[in-house]
């Protein structure tokens, strides 16, 4: 099969194409696996940890990607959960020991960065942790729903918030835009404030409902009681803080954050972001439960997945758009018809 390979990690700029296009061998399913042959794959910002080493994979080469969508071809001979041909869905949570806290456990493996991933025709994945696909959606804009949309899922849950109170979002690439139509159906009566540096990821935000959007350091017309930030950088963790009422939670939602800034942290001053009893609370991974939960509110909504999408070889082109914040939407790649 055709497969992305990262062999080696590295700053994209130091080497703007560090996957490599390779024929390997055909993966088999264990006892409990199915084989997908897999029709797309998300293009996610932890794949940019994973490549320039801020969440390092146990071993090299790795097959990265774990927004995966694409359709049973195989099974084990204990894997009955689903037919040949049906379409599932595999987030970044490939397997863990199946309790409440998995996405926390010793057990738990990442799609992509301990195992092979999506950026390849096949993969393989043990039948739990399988989700089907709402017929809804297609192939590519399912893929992003499978990390972007149950990590936001996720994120909005560990918000608590209550219908009625504002909510907050930092950053507007392929969670951010599927978060903030959840929070419109779950929360009606919620303002969704949206704090963007690019102009046209504020422009988009206000297109899908947001009752307001602004600078990263912009004051929103009211204090959010709930901001979830899905940025890689540290500016806007400290400007959420500032921004939130007293007793607001800031969730961060992301695997690692960059170096580029971590200077500004030594500006945070205790009367401005810490006191009057707000919380920070920090996204770990998925667990199955969220795929599961977040997949059928999806497809109620419907989302609306706004993508572009890449061929499986530029898979680099892909990541170095991502990185330069070219966003609008989820990035995807297509690889199997």
């Amino acid at each position: 099969m055709r497969a992305m390979l990262l062999q080696a990690t590295a700053s994209l700029e130091a080497n703007p194409e560090p996957l490599v296009l390779a024929d390997v061998d055909d993966p088999s399913p264990g006892d409990t696996e199915i084989l997908i042959r897999v029709a797309a794959c998300g293009v996610c910002h932890t794949e940019l940890d994973e490549i320039e080493g801020r969440t390092l994979p146990p071993a090299l080469p790795v097959i990265p990607g774990h927004e995966v969508v694409g359709r049973v071809v195989a099974a084990g001979r204990n894997a009955r959960r689903f037919r040949r041909g049906e379409r599932v869905g595999v987030g970044w949570i490939h397997s863990s020991d199946g309790t409440d806290s998995e996405n926390i456990s010793p057990a738990f493996r990442a799609t992509g960065r301990d195992v092979n991933g999506g950026y390849a025709e096949l993969m393989t994945v043990p039948e739990a942790y399988a989700a089907p696909v709402p017929d809804v959606f297609s192939d590519i804009e399912a893929a992003p729903l499978m990390c972007a949309g149950a990590v936001g899922y996720r994120s909005l849950r560990l918000a608590g918030l209550v219908n009625g109170e504002a909510l907050g979002l930092t950053g507007f690439g392929g969670s951010g835009h599927l978060v903030l139509q959840m929070a419109r159906h779950l929360y009606p009566d919620s303002p969704v404030f949206v704090f963007a540096r690019s102009a046209g990821e504020r422009r988009f935000a206000l297109e899908l409902g947001a009752h307001w959007s602004g600078d990263t350091e912009e004051l929103p017309p009211t204090a959010p009681a709930a901001i979830i930030d899905t940025t890689p950088v540290w500016k806007p963790v400290l400007a959420a803080l500032e921004r939130l009422q007293p007793g607001g939670r800031l969730v961060i939602n992301a695997i690692r954050k960059e170096d580029t800034d971590r200077e500004l942290l030594a500006g945070i001053r205790y009367e401005d972001h810490l006191w009057l009893e707000k919380e920070i609370k920090t996204v770990a991974n998925v667990t199955h439960r969220d795929l599961s939960e977040f997949l059928p509110i999806a497809a109620a909504v419907p989302l609306h997945v706004e993508t572009q999408s890449y061929p499986l070889e530029a898979a680099n082109r892909a990541l170095n758009d991502l990185r330069r914040g070219d966003i609008r939407g989820a990035k995807v790649l297509k690889i199997n018809n």
